[in-house]
């Protein structure tokens, strides 16, 4: 197994391909391998530089004239719950959560599609086979987590929503969530990031890692609603949002 260290990194350019966040534009990304005892190393050091993982590869936006997709995280120790946070926090205080290790198993896998079918669809990841949620979540060289979420007063404890999640030296970082669409008044996308807030308070750790927000997206805009929320700006480092 190839071993990487910062000083040895490659990175590679993605050919142009249309932006899925905004209309008319092209993107290409910057992209390089994780593996090796020095991924976890090198992830963390790309993720505070504005990078984010997906499988056994780390990326970030390298648009040509345009940066609006901007690395955003939480500042959890700020964060302070308003009027709407707390009317979902009251919805879904029936949820039993749970942390799994990254195993995909068919109930994920279902609801997967369910929610891809109902919030996505026509999107590229639709057409994801069993194998491909195995890769997406299993294909990992830096410590994740599956956190379930499941109604705790019910018998079967139905599966409602997942989330997949790097564990990082100061807080978590969220990969990628999924959840029931049939449950739209539980807010459960919001619920899953308050969530989230709270395992990094308890753990005392710092932040919870969003990704890239991109103001002019309404796939995007709402990660500004959490405040203080903090900007990745290149040599700048992370910078607080202000309006």
């Amino acid at each position: 197994m190839t071993d990487q260290s910062p000083e040895t990194t490659q990175l590679f350019l993605t050919a142009a391909m249309p932006c899925p966040y905004l209309p008319g534009r092209m993107e290409r990304k910057l992209f390089t391998h994780l593996s090796g005892r020095r991924a976890s190393t090198l992830h963390h050091l790309l993720s505070d530089n504005g990078f984010r993982r997906s499988q056994n590869l780390i990326y970030r936006p390298a648009c040509e004239g345009c940066c609006a997709c901007q690395s955003v995280r939480i500042v959890a120790g700020g964060f302070a719950t308003n009027k709407r946070f707390r009317r979902v926090l009251r919805a879904n205080a029936d949820i039993a959560v749970s942390v799994q290790p990254t195993v995909a198993t068919s109930e994920q896998y279902a609801l997967f599609k369910r929610y891809l079918s109902a919030r996505h669809d026509g999107g590229g990841m639709t057409q994801m086979t069993y194998q491909d949620y195995e890769y997406m979540v299993e294909d990992t060289p830096v410590q994740s987590v599956l956190v379930e979420y499941r109604l705790r007063d019910l018998p079967d404890q139905p599966l409602l929503a997942v989330a997949l999640t790097d564990v990082m030296p100061d807080g978590l970082s969220m990969v990628y969530s999924f959840y029931d669409p049939d449950h739209a008044h539980r807010s459960l996308g919001t619920y899953l990031i308050l969530d989230h807030i709270s395992q990094v308070r308890s753990a005392n750790l710092s932040y919870v890692y969003l990704g890239y927000w991109v103001k002019d997206s309404p796939k995007m805009a709402y990660k500004g609603d959490y405040r203080p929320l903090q900007v990745q700006r290149g040599s700048l480092g992370w910078t607080d949002m202000v309006d």
